[in-house]
């Protein structure tokens, strides 16, 4: 009897086995595959953590804007790829390095030429049109082998300008070290640099150039976007509102079009899709990226001191506060006078100080300022007829005052 008992506990452990290991049964892996999830062996906690896909659209205020989920949002996949090589830029007219004070330039000069059946052994260098550079570039993701990509163009020594130079042959490595692409080209200067005996002008950064399709790809970088059966779409801007938007588009496209709701909301970056059965992946991203959505973003106020620039979302709004500006000018001025003796009195000459002392304040007029809206607080703070310096402090002074429902960036 206890070994019937046993061997039916066994049988009963045995057949449960598959439901203890990821906590469902075949017949639940039967319905998630029915729904959309074509792989049986998937982990079942990292899906449910990423696919909680929610079965009704968001009751969600409308947002701000109206914009393409491609304008808002791009593939985790698709990236660039930075690449950096170090070169020389041959042909200048006497702006180039001096050799003096960039020793690194004339080794690279020796070494080109030893590369190219050249011996250099016992000379001296003393050209003036040669300068060192650092060459960038993006390298764009899905490029392939033979397509060509913008480089930038920088002196690293201390030449005067690169215009009317050529870029020689010049590796590009990407952060593991690979070359990924070889730039080569005649550089194209914005800038100019005209100097004579007694005066100097200089115009843009002529020490900086650009060579348009100068790099041409040696080796892509492996993409496998084709394959992949999650599509990660990162926000420009993070925000929660947008992404649980972004899902709500595309689970209603998706609902129609494959009748699945495919994408979930991660956090306020990240939407996961998981692409349907039967559709390639780039068409169905093709399909999902001009889906309309309506963007949103948290009030905020953005100033740079520097240059007296304020830049005031569209949804701050600025309790109801009085404000007074003035400025107190105190001018001290400083004016000695001589003072000279009596005739016949044997005096001295003696200088005596003399200072003027001139405090003046504008009128200052007291505004009550009420943002309901983005026009009616431009035009409060246009009021008090102040400068964008002043409108700067005005605006610290409200968000000190807790009267500025908005987040104060400061540059």
């Amino acid at each position: 009897m206890k070994r019937t008992l046993i061997l039916a506990l066994a049988a009963t452990i045995f057949c449960l086995q598959p439901a203890v290991a990821d906590g469902l049964s075949a017949k639940a892996r039967r319905e998630l595959a029915a729904k959309g999830f074509d792989d049986p062996n998937y982990d079942a906690k990292t899906t449910a953590r990423m696919f909680q896909v929610s079965t009704r659209p968001s009751s969600l205020p409308p947002g701000q804007v109206a914009s393409r989920i491609k304008d808002i949002a791009q593939l985790q996949s698709a990236r660039d790829n930075q690449l950096v090589g170090y070169g020389l830029v041959i042909g200048l007219q006497g702006s180039g390095d001096s050799l003096r004070n960039s020793p690194f330039t004339e080794q690279s000069i020796r070494a080109m030429l030893e590369n190219l059946g050249i011996a250099t052994q016992g000379g001296s260098a003393r050209a003036k049109n040669v300068a060192a550079v650092i060459v960038t570039a993006n390298m764009p993701p899905f490029v392939q082998s033979g397509a060509r990509i913008d480089i930038d163009v920088s002196s690293m020594g201390d030449a005067s300008s690169l215009a009317g130079g050529t870029l020689i042959m010049t590796p590009l490595k990407a952060a593991d070290g690979q070359i990924y692409a070889v730039g080569q080209g005649s550089v194209i200067v914005s800038g100019f640099n005209a100097q004579g005996q007694a005066e100097q002008l200089t115009q843009g950064v002529p020490t900086s150039g650009r060579v348009p399709n100068g790099a041409i790809v040696e080796r892509a970088v492996e993409a496998e976007f084709g394959d992949q059966q999650v599509l990660t779409l990162q926000l420009r801007n993070p925000d929660f509102s947008t992404a649980v938007r972004i899902a709500d588009a595309i689970n209603d496209y998706t609902g129609q079009r494959f009748g699945v709701r495919v994408a979930a909301e991660r956090d306020a970056r990240t939407v996961s899709v998981k692409k349907p059965k039967n559709i390639a992946a780039a068409r169905f991203y093709a399909e999902i990226e001009n889906l309309v959505v309506e963007s949103d973003a948290p009030a905020r106020v953005v100033i740079d001191e520097r240059t007296g620039t304020i830049v005031i979302g569209n949804e701050v709004r600025i309790s109801r506060v009085a404000i007074s500006h003035g400025t107190l000018t105190v001018r001290i001025t400083e004016a000695p006078r001589v003072v000279q003796p009596e005739p016949f009195s044997k005096g001295e000459t003696a200088v005596e100080p003399y200072t003027a002392i001139d405090a003046s304040q504008p009128n200052a007029r007291v505004a009550v300022l009420d943002g309901p809206n983005l026009e009616t607080l431009v035009s409060g703070l246009n009021r008090l007829g102040v400068k964008p310096d002043g409108i700067i402090a005005i605006l610290q002074g409200i968000k000190s005052a807790g009267a500025l429902q908005a987040d104060l960036v400061v540059q």
